[in-house]
């Protein structure tokens, strides 16, 4: 989007087996990322509508920056969750954002339905439509591999698939990108899969360069914040041993979620740590297109062809904090190879790592209390039983009974139906993730704008700032939430958030030659968060709704046990901080009149029927 002023939109209909180009002048001042995709969204998403009717979208977006800058990495995809029924929103890294950057598209909007399993193919003002059929049923990894054969656009490309829980509308089926990234939590897999969508390939060229308004600014700027990326602590930490360094830090702070929030420390949290990993398993690091840091962690998994054989596999899989507590100590998953055995299933069937692993921590309490049976499941189910959790995992991706079928709709689905919500540890219907730190960790997942992730850094919270000051506590997290909605909408690693502060931020917009002040990027992220809550609302999402499990409130934290009262106390504040932001909306530009209307402006194409 750089030196001129529109945002270029792909439509494409998968339905129709149509696709058109727009040119939106009203989105380019939301710049890109979540600012851009949240409008799309309430455009095109049917409110009435099941978020798997085929007819509901699925966007994707970049930013302005995006391949520009250092650790501009990241693209964002929203769509409406089938897991909670309302907002989806996504962020992955690998190689998509540069695709979509060198094919020259700054958002991509899929809707409708194919008649039979397609793989899309979208290069430079071009759209094709492939025959998936013989992928379907095949898992994420072989896909990638017979991808990466057939697709075009070598160098300069990026492919997005499903595996087959995303086939079979798994409420928690992910995409992964590019092998080792994956747009995560809330279900995207299984939009794709109701789409008959196999895949994604996206792919671009050097006749769609990058121009830079002022290229000297752009090198000064550029150089400044490489530096800081490069040669400071800022970023230390995930180049080193990366997030698994979180392990031991939180089993040590007693706040790591251990066999289903039972405990918040694991004793065998040392086997499976980060300096463990390092030491046995690292075999290599890996980064994401435009980033220098490399901070995806490989580990090798070696395997025999079987009982009598000497014939070794092996596997290269990516870990980090998070895969490793919802596999490792939220299962009680004590041996490396254990938990390489789980994620290998887990990434080739194609489901959101958290989300699985906090659903097999449920269904194990379940189990023992007699929720579940053997005889449904087809195993015993048991803290630190490998062979349990995986043969559950292959029934929730190939569903064949009822019970199965409720799985796959996650864990709070599960537990309204069977029992056992006291210990389902869900957040807005979305499983819980890896840091039991105290009421920021709880609270900043349960109230965020994803509330799927750690987007306002509630657990950060609660290891720099004490709770004397509830109504500062709550604020801060609200400011983080705020702010956070203008780097999406830059769409950046936010593992850089520290380097980019708003005053780089300015310098680097102004190079390519946006102009946007301090207090007008604030008033963005201000408006911005009112965009997103306003789709949330129309998708039926209410704060005062809000649950949080009683095993919150029984597993000792890094703050002791916390108090039900003074979280119900910091969610009021939290919801007075979003009324006083929503009142704030003077004259703001309204919304779509209606679900799928589209606001094209400029130039569209429309080629009609393609092969």
């Amino acid at each position: 989007m750089l030196n001129r002023e529109y945002i270029r939109v792909l439509h494409v209909d998968l339905g129709e087996q149509k696709w058109k180009v727009a040119e939106r002048e009203d989105l380019y001042r939301y710049l890109g990322g979540v600012g851009v995709g949240i409008r799309l969204l309430d455009e095109n998403v049917f409110y009435n509508l099941d978020p798997l009717d085929p007819a509901q979208p699925i966007i994707f977006c970049v930013g302005p920056l995006s391949s520009v800058y250092p650790v501009m990495t990241k693209s964002v995809c929203l769509f409406r969750s089938p897991l909670t029924g309302e907002l989806g929103e996504s962020y992955a890294g690998g190689r998509l954002a540069m695709a979509m950057v060198y094919a020259g598209y700054d958002a991509i909007v899929l809707t409708g339905e194919s008649d039979v399993p397609v793989y899309l193919d979208i290069g430079p003002d071009q759209v094709e439509f492939r025959n998936a059929e013989p992928l379907w049923g095949v898992g994420s990894g072989e896909t990638g591999r017979y991808l990466r054969e057939l697709a075009p656009g070598r160098g300069f490309r990026s492919i997005v698939r499903i595996g087959p829980a995303g086939e079979n509308l798994v409420h928690f089926a992910n995409l992964n990108v590019d092998t080792f990234r994956h747009f995560g939590r809330l279900g995207s897999g299984a939009v794709f899969g109701s789409k008959n969508l196999k895949a994604m390939v996206v792919y671009g060229n050097l006749d769609h360069p990058i121009p830079n308004a002022r290229l000297r600014d752009y090198r000064r700027t550029y150089q400044e914040v490489h530096k800081k990326v490069t040669e400071t602590e800022l970023m230390e930490k995930y180049h080193n041993l990366g997030t698994p360094v979180n392990i031991m830090r939180l089993n040590e702070m007693n706040a790591l979620p251990t066999r289903n929030l039972q405990q918040a420390t694991f004793e065998k949290a040392r086997e499976i740590s980060g300096e463990a990993f390092a030491d046995e398993r690292l075999t290599r690091k890996l980064s994401c297109v435009g980033c220098p840091i490399g901070c995806i962690h490989m580990a090798s998994h070696r395997k025999l062809f079987g009982p009598k054989s000497h014939d070794y596999e092996t596997s290269i899989l990516a870990y980090d904090h998070e895969l490793i507590f919802a596999l490792g100590s939220f299962l009680g998953t004590a041996d490396k190879d254990q938990f390489l055995t789980l994620l290998e299933e887990v990434e080739d069937m194609g489901f959101d790592v958290m989300s699985v692993g906090v659903l097999l921590g449920w269904l194990t309490e379940a189990f023992a209390n007699g929720l579940v049976g053997e005889k449904e499941l087809g195993t015993r189910v048991e803290f630190g039983f490998t062979e349990g959790y995986l043969k559950v995992m292959r029934g929730i991706a190939h569903p064949e009974n009822e019970l199965y079928r409720l799985l796959g709709k996650g864990t709070e689905a599960a537990a309204e139906q069977l029992g056992g919500l006291d210990y389902a540890m869900t957040l807005g219907r979305t499983e819980m993730t890896g840091y039991h730190t105290g009421y920021g960790a709880a609270l900043g997942q349960a109230v965020g704008a994803r509330h799927s992730h750690l987007d306002n850094a509630g657990y950060s919270f609660d290891q720099s700032r004490d709770y004397d000051d509830i109504p500062g506590f709550v604020s801060a997290i609200f400011e983080e939430e705020l702010n956070r909605c203008v780097t999406n909408c830059l769409v950046m690693c936010l593992f850089a958030r520290a380097v980019y502060e708003f005053p780089i931020i300015v310098r680097a917009l102004k190079s390519v030659g946006i102009e946007k002040s301090e207090e007008e990027l604030r008033e963005l992220g201000r408006e911005v968060y009112r965009n997103k809550i306003r789709v949330k609302q129309k998708m039926g999402f209410d704060f005062k709704k809000l649950r949080f499990p009683k095993r919150f409130f029984e597993t000792e934290c890094l703050h002791g046990r916390l108090n039900e009262e003074t979280m119900q106390r910091m969610l009021e504040l939290y919801i007075q901080e979003v009324e006083q932001v929503m009142a704030e909306d003077k004259g703001a530009r309204s919304f779509a009149a209606g679900p799928g209307e589209q606001h094209l402006r400029g130039k569209t194409s429309s080629p009609g029927p393609l092969h």
